[in-house]
């Protein structure tokens, strides 16, 4: 049995949101490219990158980003551009839940290589269990969870939404 906690309309209202405060910390650029962790990560930069298009005229690149989220460091990290697109581009890496950090540790690993602008990380839900030092530009919803419960972000379907279980 799952909790709501953030209704459809609600959590597009934060995506929006998100995308507004993207916007605003980066007028200046031409173009920003969104990097969406495979599964709701690249749903949400999706959504984003939409309600950009409709506030702003920044060119919009969005690529999706994949890794063994379970065990990270078994398999490389790859994703769908060119590296050499992402030279000297702002960079924002999307997630669903920022709980310990380690998905988006791992997942920063490829831009490292890369001589890149701005690298900044937007989430849904940041719970706040942080293992590593990874913390989020943009951030949705934070919200104090114990280790036991379980954030689920859906953003396809009939379910849109943050729920709590």
């Amino acid at each position: 049995m799952h909790k709501t906690i953030l209704s459809s309309d609600q959590t597009l209202q934060k995506i929006k949101r998100i995308a507004f405060e993207i916007y605003e910390k980066n007028f200046e650029e031409e173009s920003v490219v969104l990097a969406g962790i495979k599964g709701e990560g690249y749903e949400m930069a999706r959504l984003l990158e939409i309600f950009l298009k409709e506030i702003s005229q920044l060119k919009v690149h969005l690529m999706q980003i994949d890794l063994n989220k379970d065990d990270p460091h078994t398999s490389p990290v790859q994703f769908d551009l060119d590296k050499q697109l992402l030279s000297r581009k702002v960079i924002i890496v999307v997630d669903d839940v920022l709980n310990t950090g380690r998905t988006l540790a791992y997942s920063l690993s490829p831009f490292l290589g890369v001589s890149l602008k701005r690298l900044q990380v937007a989430v849904m839900v940041n719970r706040a269990h942080h293992s590593f030092p990874i913390f989020a530009d943009y951030v949705g919803y934070a919200l104090s969870t114990t280790l036991n419960e379980h954030i689920q972000v859906k953003l396809t379907g009939d379910e849109i939404g943050v729920y709590l279980s």
